[in-house]
């Protein structure tokens, strides 16, 4: 298992492997709900949750922030008796220093961090398996590269996070084999968010079936996609 090689820009975490950020240099939280709460309507439909789970499947679990932020909006908006199935794969991992260093500017999830911290000390490559929040939140983290992980998986998503880095720096992630995937495990009403608005990305969902939306981006970036699989 190969760890993410990174350089610390102003306490955010930058990828050496890909020459990218792992999140905005203005406010990650804040573009994380935005692009991927908010356009995949989480608060509302945790609200109206009528089945017993809820599962995202996301591609490139980074610094865990995508993870943190929908754990939150769960556990403050869905019933007590629900539970939500995060389902992420990573290529290269962060150490458990910059993994820790990387999430300490996010106060707010102190204890979901703690919770993981024990864990994420064993991670090995394949199926990694964490719990917080008592069991109601819980965590597949898959090591790997997308092409073997992702057939791996089994449980259709209710909403898709299509992160990573973007496609003009991370093309082998963005293949061919992630929109097949992706289509096995959608089904109706399943929601996809992304940050990205590259035309390959676009035309490759809408192959698939997705019902493509082209909205305003996040800060400084003009465009970002979302929709739903019909």
């Amino acid at each position: 298992m190969q760890f993410s090689k990174l350089k610390w820009i102003n306490q955010q975490p930058c990828s050496l492997d890909f020459d990218d950020v792992y999140y905005s240099l203005g406010n990650g939280l804040a573009e994380t709900d935005y692009v991927f709460i908010q356009h995949s309507q989480l608060t509302e439909r945790f609200k109206q949750l009528e089945s017993a789970s809820f599962t995202i499947i996301e591609t490139g679990f980074g610094t865990g922030l995508n993870f943190f932020c929908a754990a939150q909006h769960f556990l403050a908006h869905a019933p007590e008796n629900a539970s939500l199935q995060f389902i992420s794969t990573e290529r290269f991992p962060l150490t458990l220093d910059d993994f820790i260093k990387a999430n300490r500017h996010w106060r707010i999830f102190d204890q979901m961090v703690k919770q993981l911290t024990s864990t994420y000390t064993q991670l090995s490559k394949g199926l990694n398996e964490l719990n917080c929040c008592g069991g109601r939140i819980k965590l597949d983290l898959w090591i790997g590269d997308v092409s073997d992980t992702l057939p791996q998986m089994r449980t259709p998503a209710d909403a898709w996070f299509l992160d990573g880095f973007t496609p003009s720096k991370n093309d082998d992630m963005w293949s061919e084999t992630l929109f097949q995937e992706v289509a096995r495990l959608s089904q109706t009403n399943t929601t996809f968010a992304t940050f990205t608005s590259a035309g390959q990305v676009r035309r490759n969902l809408q192959a698939i079936g997705y019902d493509v939306k082209k909205v305003t981006g996040f800060g400084r970036k003009r465009e970002m996609l979302c929709g739903v699989f019909p």
